[in-house]
């Protein structure tokens, strides 16, 4: 049986950059009945084949970082451009998760 803090999820996003420059961050920690779900968002999104984040003036930036328990378990660097499919997908629960 895996000790509680395994089930417990963070999902950090933060979007940095843009005309202002200003970081924005969205935290979710879903409760242990929503974690499937949320494993599954994650499991989805390609980590290994993240290429590095594109730069460009007044672009966003994203990192995205999964911590199960106390440790990070994922982290992503990506481009505005590069937040799509998986990626927009968590991002966006993310994003309303926080807005609740």
């Amino acid at each position: 049986m895996p000790e509680p803090d395994d089930e417990h999820l963070v999902i950090v996003v933060v979007r940095s950059g843009g005309i202002a420059g200003l970081s924005k961050q969205w935290r979710a920690e879903p409760d242990p009945a929503r974690a499937p779900y949320w494993r599954e968002l994650v499991e989805k999104c390609p980590w290994d084949a993240t290429p590095a984040a594109t730069s460009g003036a007044d672009h966003y930036q994203w990192r995205i970082e999964v911590q199960r328990g106390d440790t990070a378990v994922r982290r992503a660097r990506l481009g505005d451009g590069q937040i799509e499919g998986p990626w927009r997908a968590l991002v966006d629960e993310v994003r309303n998760a926080a807005s609740r």
